[in-house]
């Protein structure tokens, strides 16, 4: 698959998105240094889900396209020491959707949705960041007000 194809699925992404999109979440194509928009990398917000410990935080996230798209999945980030058992210390997101269970026809918003459902459900099997594995296990009360600490971090823009 070419890159422009990649860029006019993106392009149909974004025109989906701008019609319909999940209440709080943002996602839009980032802009370069001269102000074009790039369809390559979107920079997206992330509420935490309502009666969670993720509530109130807005959690930013970089979704990053390659020329293979939608043959390969995006890579997503949120920013570097990100607490979460399925995020690498780097920011980025393990998650079998972004992975082995990945299908061209997954969209941006499912995408976001099953990230936003990952962060209050961890995948226990599959640990990315220890500290955080080992207290969602372990110590459950501290994870939780880790997290909810993490959330208040990460305000509602202004």
């Amino acid at each position: 698959m070419s890159g422009g194809m990649a860029r006019g699925r993106l392009a149909e992404e974004r025109k989906a998105w701008r019609k319909n999109h999940p209440y709080g979440f943002v996602a839009r194509p980032d802009s370069g240094p001269d102000g074009s928009m790039n369809l390559m990398v979107w920079r997206c917000t992330l509420p935490g889900k309502p009666g969670t410990d993720w509530e109130h935080g807005f959690f930013p996230l970089a979704i990053h396209f390659t020329e293979d798209y939608p043959t390969r999945p995006p890579a997503c980030k949120f920013p570097a020491g990100f607490f979460h058992p399925n995020v690498y210390r780097s920011g980025n997101v393990c998650l079998s959707i972004l992975n082995d269970e990945w299908r061209p026809a997954i969209s941006v918003k499912q995408i976001l949705l099953g990230i936003q459902e990952l962060l209050d459900q961890p995948n226990p099997a599959s640990p990315a960041q220890q500290e955080a594995y080992e207290l969602f296990v372990q110590k459950p009360e501290e994870y939780k007000r880790r997290v909810k600490l993490q959330a208040k971090k990460y305000p509602a823009p202004a």
